[in-house]
């Protein structure tokens, strides 16, 4: 796994956890922040071809 592609995911699941915590804790604003967050580091990581779903599996196993 290139570093483009070991960071990207790292920010994906950084900014996951972001999302979680900020729903557990009922601000619903900084959920909508995380989100978007979240929504463009997918985009990013799609227009540089990294399948993020396939890379954390190899990742997990």
């Amino acid at each position: 796994m290139d570093a483009f592609t070991a960071g990207i995911l790292q920010r994906i699941q950084n900014a996951e956890q972001d999302l979680h915590r900020a729903i557990e804790s009922g601000d619903e604003f900084l959920a909508e922040v995380e989100q978007s967050e979240l929504d463009d580091l997918r985009r990013l990581a799609a227009d540089h071809g990294v399948d993020t779903v396939l890379e954390r599996h190899r990742a997990a196993a």
